[in-house]
């Protein structure tokens, strides 16, 4: 129907906005045979003028979860080493994950993966379609839409979940405050051709007032991003070729022979959070959520945890099979991972900013301490990694509750992540079961490649959702009634 005012039928979900985030979390949902539209008020098309450039190692792990991390590596270059502040050194190269690097790909190859495989699903996209207004009540949402000829429809879903960026529309139709401060006031980003290749996928400097970085697209084009700190303008002061010149000069001391840019553009950073990730059959994942610097590249990937943390919680509500309290836990668990992320990138932000003699010797400190200290260093690749992350567990839990588990190795020469694919939970015994749920298409049941004896329930997430060192099959039963449904 598309009379003005008109309202549709029910839909369980719709998702606003087809950034990465809400085509991860789309995706999924049409994956576990829940009916979901998207709302993006964009044209249809998937832009090559993206933020967004590394995909670090957890997403993969994510993506591999959904057969898509082979596909994605094959579009990009990896590096294995991250160095900040010229001195400081991050080996990424020994972090315990299948995908021990950093994945250097522009967003809209994420993006493209992640679009067809939610068409491939079912997923029905709306395109030129504006929110401009939302109510709720307790047995679902109404959402006015704009469509792209000016009508008004009302589309009625039982939930709505809003991943549609920093200016969400969502986020101010729920009521919610969007708190920070701007980080930095003024950067500029360039997509250009060099003359010169650099030495790395990844080249990034910073002197005196000025920092620079360049990273390689793999198809003959360069994304730039700097700063300086001596000319902070408005996001619409005019950009030229120029004047990325001059500050990549300053930093790195070569602009490589910069050429044809076929993007130039202002933005400044801010550190932001929405002080709640739900309001009632609300929720909001991604930029819509939490914002920050680009310091360390965790944006898109917060953003895809979010939605990998949300979809499996979404269809089990949408199917009655969600324990008590199962969405409220997106927000517990997620919202301080957001506020973590403020913390870190917003750190090494200001750390890279520092030119006063105090902060210049604190900087120096740190990068002394995180040099040396392999626990410090281990503790800042897997907070940037995104791997490093646990989940709050129940009072009393096995201590593995709410941890990541790593990729291992399954009986029969599968491994963890393959068998995660579909949404299902994984159920690793040491010894086989034919219980409650054996067989289901919603669990997996494995067992250890190795001695281990533990009994260990594996969300669709790829977090522990309970586990227990010795568990007979009363136990077992008990643990998948609760968590499973």
């Amino acid at each position: 129907m598309n009379g003005t005012g008109t309202r549709t039928d029910l839909t369980p979900v719709i998702v606003v906005g087809s950034g990465p985030t809400g085509l991860l979390l789309a995706g999924d949902l049409a994956t576990a045979g829940v009916s979901v539209s998207v709302i993006e008020k964009r044209p249809h098309k998937i832009s090559n003028l993206s933020r967004a450039f590394g995909v670090h190692a957890r997403t993969l792990e994510q993506l591999d979860a959904r057969d898509l991390a082979d596909p994605l590596l094959a579009t990009g270059d990896t590096i294995t080493g991250l160095r900040l502040f010229r001195r400081l050194s991050l080996d990424l190269g020994t972090l315990p994950s299948r995908f021990p690097f950093l994945l250097i790909t522009p967003q809209y190859e994420v993006e493209r993966l992640l679009e067809r495989r939610a068409r491939e699903a079912g997923v029905e996209f709306a395109h030129e379609s504006e929110v401009v207004g939302l109510r709720q009540d307790d047995d679902g949402v109404d959402l006015d839409v704009r469509g792209p000829d000016g009508t008004v429809t009302t589309r009625r879903a039982a939930y709505v979940v809003g991943a549609d960026g920093h200016q969400s529309a969502v986020r101010r139709a729920i009521g919610l405050p969007f708190p920070g401060v701007s980080v930095i006031k003024s950067l500029f980003l360039a997509d250009v051709r060099l003359e010169r290749e650099p030495e790395g996928v990844l080249t990034v400097n910073g002197a005196g007032d000025a920092f620079a970085m360049i990273a390689s697209f793999g198809d003959g084009w360069y994304r730039v991003m700097g700063w300086n700190r001596r000319h902070e303008v408005a996001d619409d002061v005019p950009l030229d070729l120029d004047e990325v010149k001059e500050v990549t000069r300053r930093a790195l001391g070569t602009d490589y022979g910069m050429h044809d840019a076929r993007w130039l553009s202002r933005f400044h950073s801010d550190e932001r959070q929405a002080p709640r990730y739900r309001v009632g059959r609300v929720f909001l994942a991604g930029d819509a959520a939490h914002i920050h610097s680009p310091a360390g590249g965790q944006g898109m990937n917060t953003g895809l945890q979010d939605a990998a943390n949300l979809g499996w919680k979404l269809a089990a509500a949408v199917r009655g099979r969600a324990p008590e309290g199962l969405l409220d836990s997106y927000e517990a668990e997620r919202h301080p991972v957001g506020k973590a992320v403020l913390r870190s990138s917003g750190g090494l932000v200001r750390l890279a900013r520092a030119h006063r003699p105090v902060p210049r010797a604190v900087r120096a400190l740190v990068t002394a301490f995180v040099n040396r200290a392999r626990p410090a260093q281990r503790k800042a690749l897997a907070q940037i990694s995104g791997i490093g992350y646990r989940y709050p567990a129940p009072r009393g839990s096995h201590r593995l509750t709410g941890t990541r588990v790593p990729d291992v190795a399954l009986a029969g020469g599968g491994r963890l992540y393959e068998a995660l694919r579909g949404g299902r939970f994984v159920l690793i015994t040491p010894e086989s079961y034919d219980g409650q749920g054996a067989g289901e298409n919603r669990l997996a049941v494995e067992r250890w490649a190795s001695e281990r004896r533990t009994t260990v329930l594996v969300r669709p997430d790829g977090y522990v959702a309970w586990a227990a060192d010795t568990a007979d099959p009363a136990a077992v039963e008990a643990a998948l009634a609760a968590h499973v449904g």
